[in-house]
C-alpha cells in the first residue's frame, strides 16, 4: 500500500535570503499507490498545516507529489473496507483539510504533474494558486464509481460556476492541465519539465510579499465569497449513494482487487 506512514508526507523547507522569508514544501510520498489520499495522509497534512500556521518563519507553502503524478484521489481501497460510519469520518477529515487550506493566512501553492484525479483534483483546487503541467490529466471519477464527491465541493464552487461544477462532477471527460487553466481550476500551465521551477518561483514571490497585506487579502476573499455548508450537504448525498447498488458494486471491485 505504498510507502510507510513515516514517509507519507516529506517536508522540505526552502529558506529564502536572510530577510526571514521562507517557503515550506509538503510532498505527498506514496508513489506505489500513486499518492492516493488515505486518512493517515490527511491527518499528517492537517498537522503540517497547523505547524506551518504557527511558524512565523514560514511565509508560504508549496504542495506537490512524488513519483508519476500529484495524487490519484482518495484511497478507494481504504473506503471500500470501511464501515459507512468510518467512510463518513474519512470524508469529514478531508473536508477539514480543505478548510485548513482555506483558513491558513498564508498562501498555499500546488504543483500538479501527471494527474490530479478525484480527491487529488479537489486537494489541488483547495490551494490558493495551482501551477499545473500542461499535459497533466484532471478528472473527477466519483460519479462513475456510483457516488457523489463527499468533500471539495465548496472549493470547486469558489472556482467555477454551478453549471461548470456539475459538468466536472459528472466526470465525463478528462481534461489536460492546459484545459484546467482555461476552466479556472489552475493559475499557471507550463511544460512538465519546468513545473517545480515555476511553482517554487511563484511560492517565493508570494512569500516575499508583506505579511499583513497577504493575510488581509486571503481573509477578505475567504470571508466575502463564502460557500458554507456545501461539503456537509455533499457528505449526506454521498451517504445515500453508498446505500445504493452502484456505489456498493464499485467498492466491491476494490475490495476484490486487494485480496
Amino acid at each position: 500500500m505504498g510507502a510507510g506512514p513515516s514517509k507519507t508526507i516529506r517536508k522540505h523547507p526552502m529558506n529564502s535570503p536572510p530577510d526571514g522569508n521562507s517557503v515550506h514544501e509538503l510532498i505527498l510520498s506514496r508513489p506505489r499507490v500513486r499518492n492516493a489520499l488515505d486518512l493517515a495522509t490527511t491527518e499528517r497534512l492537517l498537522q503540517s498545516i497547523a505547524v506551518a500556521a504557527a511558524d512565523t518563519a514560514i511565509r508560504a507553502i508549496l504542495l506537490h507529489g512524488e513519483g508519476e503524478g500529484f495524487c490519484s484521489g482518495s484511497d478507494v481501497k481504504e473506503m471500500a473496507h470501511a464501515s459507512m460510519t468510518h467512510r463518513l469520518h474519512i470524508a469529514e477529515r478531508k473536508a477539514a483539510l480543505m478548510r485548513a487550506l482555506a483558513e491558513i493566512d498564508k498562501p498555499v501553492v500546488c504543483a500538479v504533474h501527471g494527474f490530479a484525479l478525484g480527491g487529488g483534483f479537489m486537494l489541488a483546487i483547495g490551494c490558493d494558486a495551482v501551477v499545473t503541467a500542461d499535459d497533466a490529466a484532471w478528472r473527477l471519477p466519483e460519479v462513475e464509481l456510483g457516488f457523489f464527491p463527499p468533500w471539495g465541493i465548496e472549493a470547486l464552487m469558489r472556482r467555477v460556476d454551478i453549471a461548470r461544477a456539475r459538468w466536472l462532477v459528472w466526470g465525463t471527460k478528462s481534461m489536460t492541465g492546459a484545459e484546467a487553466l482555461r476552466s479556472g481550476l489552475a493559475e499557471v500551465a507550463v511544460p512538465q519539465d519546468r513545473l517545480l521551477e515555476e511553482a517554487r518561483a511563484l511560492a517565493k514571490r508570494l512569500a516575499d510579499l508583506p505579511v499583513e497585506s497577504v493575510r488581509a487579502t486571503k481573509r477578505f476573499f475567504r470571508e466575502q465569497v463564502p460557500v458554507p455548508g456545501l461539503d456537509a450537504l455533499a457528505r449526506e448525498v454521498y451517504r445515500k449513494n453508498c446505500d445504493a447498488g452502484a456505489a456498493e458494486a464499485g467498492f466491491a471491485r476494490f475490495r476484490a482487487s486487494s485480496t
